[in-house]
């Protein structure tokens, strides 16, 4: 598998992360979070869970540059959001098809 080694890292401050957690407990409290939640659906692997199972994930890290906005916010099981920490989308396609390569060969 090829690894994306470059990574891309901003320069971001823990001033801004601060910030952008902030804006990301106000969303939790929104009908629209929980309106997400209710579905029930991981967004990564697609699999149903119970609401209080479910957690919020930055499709892109606050980490690498990602905001608190509903358009950067995703539902995620516990597990999904646990592999990906601080992934960006090509990163995590790369696992997920490293994983599937993987399970061909068994």
């Amino acid at each position: 598998m090829k690894s994306v080694e470059c990574c891309f890292y901003p320069d971001v401050t823990d001033e801004e992360i601060r910030k952008e957690k902030e804006k990301a407990r106000k969303l939790r409290a929104t009908r629209w979070w929980r309106q997400k939640k209710a579905q029930g659906i991981c967004y990564y692997c697609g699999r149903r869970f119970k609401p209080s199972e479910l957690t919020m994930d930055h499709i892109v890290p606050l980490i690498r540059g990602g905001k608190s906005v509903k358009s950067n916010i995703v539902v995620a099981c516990k597990e999904c959001n646990n592999k990906k920490k601080y992934m960006l989308p090509i990163e995590w396609n790369e696992y997920i098809n490293h994983l599937k390569e993987g399970n061909k060969l068994k």
